[in-house]
């Protein structure tokens, strides 16, 4: 029946605080989108899919699970005890199915209320493999074109044997120290972003001098999959000021860390090694 068609309602766009401007799955089918500038509360991402007929409403999740049990128990009686409902209010959704539908959704054999049987008829079944074999293709695009890491860019900016740090203003790891970063932009390259993300959040100018790893562990941040590419940067300008995410900033020494947030400290240790090798 190709003249049904699935509506779905427009994604929300949601918000978490990290540095900013990407979007993050997370587990069960949900969600978040990073930091606006004005928001730090985490919302789930809900999506509702009708099937509709020439404009009119058919079934959504609920009368397709009422369908679905009704073809698995051959029962309507027991298909409304299963989903909580009584008879009569099964029995009048079906009835406005059928309206829109244009025709009988369910046939009932003699029985009564509790001995008889039901089953969906063949446009009950039409209307019902519609539904779920669309609503099933719709949720697999999304989930594939959502369900990708986010990418973001970070700064090792050393002077004089200490490394710039920021405190993070907001969770994950509030009140703990990190590199300064943040996520990439659509079409913005990975040295451009880290070089930005630092004036933002610390004040100083910076120039790269080269790429110092990729880090993709998807364990690394709490909230999803991000893949983080780090930079070495040598300071051009600029005055220590704490912005965007920041707390604070401060220069610190590179064998005296304090407590880092994500995998930071790991990086700027590994570095450390590199340097004294070098």
């Amino acid at each position: 029946m190709s003249r049904h068609h699935i509506a779905v309602t427009s994604p929300a766009q949601t918000f978490d605080a990290h540095h900013s401007r990407a979007l993050c799955p997370l587990e069960n089918g949900k969600y978040t989108r990073m930091k606006s500038a004005s928001s730090t509360q985490m919302y789930d991402l809900k999506l509702k899919l009708w099937l509709v007929d020439d404009g009119k409403f058919l079934i959504s999740d609920g009368r397709a699970t009422l369908l679905r049990k009704i073809k698995d128990h051959g029962s309507m009686s027991r298909a409304a005890r299963d989903m909580g409902m009584s008879y009569r209010h099964a029995w009048d959704v079906l009835q406005r199915l059928s309206e829109n539908a244009g025709g009988d959704i369910v046939a009932s054999e003699r029985g009564g209320k509790e001995g008889g049987a039901t089953h969906l008829t063949e446009l009950g079944e039409t209307i019902l493999r519609e539904y779920e074999n669309k609503a099933r293709s719709v949720t697999s695009q999304l989930e594939n074109q959502w369900r990708k890491p986010s990418v973001t860019a970070d700064g090792l900016m050393v002077k004089d044997g200490e490394v710039l740090l920021i405190r993070r203003k907001k969770e994950p790891f509030k009140g703990e120290y990190a590199l300064p970063g943040g996520f990439l932009e659509y079409g913005e390259k990975a040295e451009d972003c880290v070089v930005r993300e630092v004036r933002e959040e610390t004040g100083m100018r910076s120039e790269v001098i080269g790429l110092l790893g990729v880090f993709s562990d998807p364990k690394r941040d709490p909230r999803g999959h991000f893949v983080t590419v780090v930079y070495h940067l040598k300071p051009v300008g600029g005055a220590l000021k704490a912005g965007d995410d920041a707390a604070s900033v401060k220069w610190t020494g590179i064998d005296d860390l304090p407590k880092m947030a994500f995998d930071h400290g790991d990086i700027i240790r590994m570095f450390a090694k590199t340097l004294k090798k070098g």
